[in-house]
């Protein structure tokens, strides 16, 4: 060990004062590393679950039209030849009122192609009572919440109003007779959202109660895990493009977007929130870094006839100066690991502090209905972790290069001099 870091962990970790304001200075830098993870990984985990639940309902992404699509059979086709498209399947929505013992309800509705849906949308692995197998023309699916606030029960019947009913009915008297369907299964996606207001019937169904004959709405496409969102949906829009010169099957009016895309401005309120307060914490970590300087200049004036000797013993000017940077490095890295361990510790009970800061306050349900989701989410990028890190120990390696520059500029003879 070289005889300057030598020194410089001994400066730092000696007995006595000085030994306790260098804790404080490690325990400073270790609560800014200890914030900044716990809110880039909460940041970053409501845009992971979000863009999780949006994959998983709705496909990686999707391919609509101003109006509704005639074609989907040919159109499929197209898109399945696209490279990175892994399947595709088509899909019908809009909204309904549905009802069961006078209690209505206005839920979204989906419209599945049970042929293929599995194959893009893994629905069986949120439902948690009943089977997506066992789903016809003449069942439904509904969402847990919405299961509860109706008290329906797989095997209960629910009557379902559509806007196609209404029109039909304008300006005739006639008795408005709604669609009966067997409740066979529940589903739970673990979004507030989804979970209090969903439908899911057959595209066969759904097609029915709009009207629409064999149109759908659009089609979901899954691609492969290792290909970008962004270039896939470029690719199917030229294919897009050149099919619908070659056939009159594929109606002009087509294109296709990705999931990021389709959730642009939401993405990007979560994005600038992230930044916001990455930016504000960060100043902690800055804070932080005056307060090692503080001490480490502190720590100069002390050492100045130490430092002297050093120098008349033949010590470079260079080595002096490690010494004293060295030491803002040791607290910037002791600083840093102390902090992911507590951050990460944090994070691994977030739900449990959660629950119950929730329980003294009974905020829960607003936290639910705001933020859409029952528990607290964490997704911690490789990214993220770097950057904090890399900003942590550059400015605590900032902090000791003033003091070492001060020391590296004493001469022997005036800090021998020093009282």
């Amino acid at each position: 060990m070289p005889w300057y870091l030598y020194l410089a962990l001994k400066q730092l970790f000696s007995s006595g004062q000085r030994l306790f304001f260098t804790l404080i200075s490690i325990v400073s830098v270790a609560l800014g590393v200890m914030l900044l993870i716990i809110v880039m990984s909460v940041m970053g985990g409501f845009r992971y679950e979000i863009r999780q639940k949006i994959v998983d309902t709705q496909g990686d992404l999707q391919v609509r039209a101003s109006g509704y699509i005639q074609n989907a059979s040919s159109l499929e086709k197209v898109i399945n030849t696209v490279p990175g498209v892994l399947a595709s399947t088509a899909f019908a929505q809009g909204v309904v009122m549905l009802e069961k013992d006078q209690k209505p309800s206005f839920p979204s509705i989906q419209g599945l192609d049970m042929r293929t849906v599995e194959k893009v949308i893994p629905l069986n692995r949120y439902i948690i009572q009943g089977s997506l197998q066992d789903l016809d023309d003449d069942s439904v699916i509904l969402s847990s919440q919405l299961a509860l606030s109706l008290g329906a029960r797989v095997g209960n019947a629910v009557q379902i109003y559509t806007p196609l009913m209404l029109e039909v009915a304008k300006g005739q008297d006639e008795v408005l007779l709604p669609t009966e369907l067997k409740v066979i299964g529940i589903f739970e996606i673990g979004h507030q959202q989804l979970d209090s207001s969903t439908v899911i019937v057959t595209l066969r169904r759904m097609q029915q109660l709009y009207g629409l004959g064999h149109g759908v709405h659009g089609i979901n496409v899954r691609i492969a895990a290792s290909e970008d969102a962004d270039l896939v949906t470029a690719r199917i829009n030229a294919a897009l493009q050149k099919a619908q010169g070659k056939s009159i099957d594929i109606m002009p009016g087509l294109w296709a977007r990705s999931w990021s895309e389709l959730n642009q401005e939401f993405l990007w309120v979560l994005q600038l929130e992230k930044n916001i307060m990455t930016v504000i914490l960060l100043a902690v970590v800055i804070v932080s870094a005056f307060l090692t300087m503080s001490l480490l200049l502190v720590l100069v004036l002390k050492k100045t006839r130490e430092i002297g000797l050093l120098g008349a013993l033949g010590a470079t000017r260079k080595q002096i100066a490690l010494c004293f940077c060295l030491q803002g490095v040791s607290i910037g890295v002791v600083g840093t690991s102390l902090g992911l361990i507590f951050g990460f510790t944090f994070l691994h009970f977030r739900n449990d502090v959660v629950l119950l800061v929730t329980r003294f306050t009974g905020s829960q349900a607003i936290l639910e209905r705001f933020y859409q989701f029952s528990e607290m989410p964490a997704h911690t990028a490789f990214s993220d972790l770097v950057i904090v890190v890399i900003s942590a120990i550059v400015l605590s390696t900032l902090a000791g290069l003033i003091p070492a520059f001060i020391a590296a500029r004493l001469k022997p003879v005036e800090a021998l001099r020093s009282e």
